[in-house]
């Protein structure tokens, strides 16, 4: 079994409850978007745009981390990463250009989806996989892929 395959198992294990899986579809995304929102908002050394912004950074990093778990998982995140930190620039470009906006809105994101994340544990009965290991952060979201990869036909 790969390294991949371990952590979406272990990760898989403290998710098995049908409520706990619906609101990790809906809040893992909300909250890897609103991190995004609130590193983008986070003065750069030049002016922000889409490429010059720490969101991006991130997502970079993030990048590397995918890319030596598994490359099918690499290019998903490019696709979803890069989706994500677009929508993040045009919510910052709506607001023209007002970064604390852009805060305060991915902030009420990141609150309100990680009390639902919370609620979903507390019905699943188990605590969240990143109080056992930090990676598990990175995992959730690759967990929800690599369910997509399944139905689609795609290996990870």
């Amino acid at each position: 079994m790969s390294k991949i395959d371990d952590l979406l198992e272990k990760y898989g294990e403290s998710h098995q409850n049908a409520i706990n899986k619906l609101i990790h579809w809906v809040c893992v995304p909300s909250i890897m978007f609103s991190l995004f929102g609130l590193l983008y908002a986070i003065p750069f050394f030049t002016e922000r745009s889409l490429y010059a912004n720490w969101a991006t950074y991130a997502l970079l990093l993030a990048l590397v981390y995918y890319m030596r778990l598994s490359k099918p998982m690499f290019f998903g995140f490019i696709l979803i990463g890069g989706a994500m930190v677009y929508g993040v620039d045009a919510i910052y470009q709506m607001t023209y250009g007002d970064a604390l906006m852009l805060a305060l809105i991915s902030l009420v994101i990141f609150v309100v989806a990680w009390i639902f994340q919370f609620i979903g544990h507390k019905i699943e009965g188990k605590k969240p996989s990143f109080l056992e290991d930090l990676q598990f952060l990175l995992i959730g979201p690759a967990w929800l892929l690599h369910f997509i990869y399944k139905k689609v036909g795609i290996s990870y």
